[in-house]
């Protein structure tokens, strides 16, 4: 590990947040950028995310700013930590900025929306020369900055900076693996939130344990069905990236996108149930891009589907539920698979 490395975490929600106290205590000379000026001087005084993270206090180490093209021009590589909707103008920001940073992590789960891209590919246009990474895996960010025990991955093109990215990351409670799939990886970080809310929905409808399980384990057939035609690795799919972070976020309380599912299968209106959540639900938006991509490529994904139905208000829960239980029955594995 670089320990003098200049690092800029771009993006003061939960997560990104978290990361940036994990990396300011593994040594790295971190600050945490947000847009809000008030907000990032109420957190360099009160050593708090007093909106997302209120009872974790955070390094003395750690910097706060609300000027990116300093933040941008000071660091030897950056971390962007936004919802997947705000991605996007964030990167044109960054270009905007210039800088002479070495490379461009992100830790965000999701595609970029309209388009369908993957967010590897808006990064590759808009910063053509600058190595990337993605960072994923199950981790929810309030355990991660109380330094419990936490196993993510990063894929990079580049494995020299998927190497930096891990190290800076690494330490006692945290371990950072590498890879090389960055399409893979991103598909699992965004497909396990749209089957989120399907296990969601089950436990808000009181299935059982039974049913929680049958529907993570076809979720995660539908996820190496559709990556595996993308041109994904399997095996990526069965690590940190998919099955890891499918599992957390379908049986973790502190998941968005499994509370929403929570709260669908109870009865709570789709618009009450975001309001109530408060913040991002990430799955509202990728399901309509998963989708995209499976007609595109010619993949059934029947759980997907239904979920997309719901989050559209063209069925209910429980008509979703009677569907899928009324699907033909077949092998649980083509010959040919995967």
């Amino acid at each position: 590990m670089t320990a003098q490395a200049r690092v800029a975490v771009l993006g003061a929600g939960s997560w990104g947040t978290a990361l940036a106290a994990l990396l300011a205590r593994h040594g790295a000379l971190t600050t945490l950028w947000g847009r809000d000026a008030a907000a990032m001087r109420a957190m360099a005084q009160t050593r708090r995310n007093r909106r997302y993270l209120p009872d974790s206090e955070l390094p003395a180490e750690l910097a706060y700013s609300s000027d990116l093209a300093a933040c941008v021009r000071d660091a030897d590589w950056l971390l962007v930590v936004t919802p997947s909707h705000a991605f996007g103008e964030l990167i044109d920001a960054i270009a905007a900025c210039g800088g002479r940073y070495d490379g461009i992590a992100w830790a965000t789960k999701g595609f970029e929306p309209g388009t369908g891209r993957f967010l590897h590919e808006r990064v590759e246009e808009t910063l053509p020369g600058k190595a990337g990474a993605v960072v994923t895996g199950p981790s929810f960010a309030r355990e991660v900055v109380d330094g419990l025990p936490t196993a993510v991955t990063v894929h990079s093109e580049s494995p020299w900076f998927a190497q930096r990215v891990a190290d800076s990351l690494h330490g006692p409670a945290f371990r950072a693996y590498t890879g090389t799939d960055v399409l893979g990886a991103e598909l699992g970080g965004a497909m396990k939130n749209v089957l989120a809310v399907a296990t969601g929905v089950a436990d808000g409808m009181n299935l059982g344990l039974n049913a929680r399980a049958g529907l993570i384990t076809r979720g995660l057939n539908e996820m190496l069905r559709l990556g595996v035609a993308l041109g994904a690795r399997a095996e990526t799919l069965m690590g940190l990236a998919g099955l890891g972070d499918l599992v957390l976020t379908c049986t973790g309380d502190l998941s968005r996108n499994r509370r929403l599912g929570l709260a669908l299968g109870r009865g709570v209106s789709l618009r009450q149930a975001v309001a109530d959540i408060g913040q991002v639900v990430e799955s509202v938006q990728t399901v309509d891009e998963v989708m995209r991509l499976a007609d595109r490529h010619g993949v059934e994904l029947p759980i997907a589907r239904h979920v997309q139905r719901v989050l559209h208000e063209e069925i209910t829960p429980t008509e979703g539920l009677r569907l899928l239980l009324a699907r033909e029955q077949k092998p649980e594995y083509p010959e040919h698979f995967p």
